[in-house]
């Protein structure tokens, strides 16, 4: 599931899990200064840093449901998503009975 809001950082502070040029990772932090994401693609680490201007100067494409994030040398698409654990799927369950 895609999370879209308003803005990147709304949508960073929301997301349990990226996608970064077709890469999924769920080891990133946001914090005051910058957006820090990592993932392994088969033996590689590849990692990318954002700065809070960058993030900010991101936009939106409504079409595709992805961020175009730009660095000093590219340009990335980033998206969104929200995620759910096997508990929350038993929660569910119990409350329906």
């Amino acid at each position: 599931m895609t999370v879209a809001t308003d803005t990147l950082l709304n949508a960073l502070a929301t997301c349990d899990m990226l996608e970064v040029d077709g890469l999924h990772a769920f080891d990133f932090t946001l914090d005051d200064n910058r957006l820090l994401i990592e993932c392994m693609d088969g033996r590689a680490e590849k990692r990318w840093s954002f700065t809070q201007a960058q993030l900010k100067a991101a936009t939106f494409d409504e079409t595709r449901q992805l961020w175009t994030v730009s660095d000093d040398s590219s340009e990335y698409r980033l998206a969104c998503l929200s995620a759910f654990s096997a508990r929350e799927q038993e929660d569910e369950e119990h409350d329906d009975a």
